[in-house]
């Protein structure tokens, strides 16, 4: 073999090993082995590699093991590539899935450039997000505490007369009410208790976010995209830290198609059909855009909150926003006129509202947005 011919590397990562298959240049694929996932495992396979090409090319399927695998090869001077597991080509009526397969699959898939690769954030970014899937996981736990204490008190015929909308009179409420029975009072406290520290976690949380993301380097886009309408400092935050670095989509379209908000589209000769979103893409963010984008049924107009979040950022960048606000509000408008059932309506604005996404993180990180100016909501 030519030492400075290409080498195609398919590696099947798991917890505890990852098994490995190559093809050099259009030859045909072979298996290297099963290996550990230790440092001295990775750096012995490196060696192996080099020893049989020059260019190696090396890909894996994104996973629960995370991206540290990507940093080492990256760090040794590996071209690799992290794919999408749900875009790998599979032929139909294939049955059989084994380690062996996977690796000798990927090899043939990077060789004829089918495969898909996936974003892969920087350290400081991967932090960031982790931090702010925290903030999400504890707000998901909240719900759930909420609903398990409804739940409990429906299934004991205890109705509240008010709006249970968890605000002070409703809580109140809570705090006062008791059981007869001294069990089903102490089954009721602990509910009500695991709402409290659910509350006091998403507080703490919160507060660090609110610390961290002044040292992120996206902290003029999160500053940025509270100038607009639906849009607050949790929302913008938690939108950027899964979306990444908006530049790597070169046209807003990329965007919208990476957020799953497209239209799914069967077409074939002169028949063209579309139907539903594609849902493509990363459901956390789908779903901050679309909340986002309800705000947008009503008339155009700059509250005193929006307006308080303008202080300090760049006229450009303001007006923009409003821009985007006479837009898309005027947008729904007329598709709910037109007879689009609301749903539908949001759907479509969140669309447009994507691009605006795109455009305003773009032009907030070229003038760079002071510092210095607050993010509270």
């Amino acid at each position: 073999m030519e030492h400075d011919s290409i080498l195609y590397v398919g590696l099947d990562v798991h917890k505890d090993s990852i098994t490995a298959a190559y093809a050099p240049g259009t030859d045909e694929v072979q298996l290297l082995g099963k290996i550990g996932t230790t440092q001295t495992d990775i750096d012995r396979l490196c060696k192996r590699l080099q020893s049989k090409a020059r260019h190696i090319h090396i890909v894996y399927e994104a996973g629960p093991c995370g991206y540290g695998l990507y940093r080492q090869l990256v760090q040794k001077e590996f071209d690799c590539m992290v794919c999408a597991p749900s875009l790998i080509p599979k032929k139909p009526g294939e049955r059989v899935k084994t380690d062996r397969r996977d690796a000798v699959k990927l090899v043939r898939s990077l060789r004829a450039g089918d495969l898909s690769a996936v974003y892969v954030p920087t350290v400081d970014d991967e932090a960031f997000r982790d931090l702010s899937r925290a903030w999400v996981t504890a707000k998901d736990d909240l719900k759930r505490a909420r609903q398990r204490l409804k739940a409990f008190l429906l299934s004991h015929g205890v109705r509240y007369t008010g709006r249970a909308d968890w605000g002070p009179a409703h809580r109140r409420w809570l705090s006062a009410f008791s059981f007869p029975s001294a069990w089903q009072q102490f089954a009721f406290d602990e509910l009500r208790r695991t709402i409290e520290d659910r509350l006091a976690q998403c507080d703490r949380l919160e507060a660090a976010l609110r610390e961290a993301v002044v040292n992120w380097r996206f902290y003029p886009a999160v500053l940025a995209l509270q100038t607009m309408r639906g849009v607050k400092f949790t929302t913008a935050v938690g939108m950027l830290a899964e979306l990444g670095d908006l530049s790597r989509f070169a046209h807003p379209s990329e965007l919208m198609a990476w957020l799953g908000v497209t239209p799914s589209e069967h077409s074939s000769g002169d028949k063209r059909r579309q139907g539903s979103i594609t849902k493509h893409g990363n459901s956390y963010a789908r779903k901050l855009l679309v909340e986002a984008a309800w705000s947008y049924q009503y008339p155009a107009r700059v509250s005193p909150e929006i307006q308080r979040r303008h202080e300090g950022i760049p006229k450009p960048i303001v007006d923009r926003a409003w821009d985007a606000q006479v837009r898309l509000c005027r947008r729904y408008r007329k598709l709910v006129a037109r007879g689009k059932q609301k749903n539908i309506a949001v759907v479509a604005v969140a669309r447009e509202l994507a691009g605006f996404i795109w455009d305003i993180s773009r032009l907030a990180m070229s003038l760079a947005v002071p510092r210095e100016v607050p993010t509270t909501a």
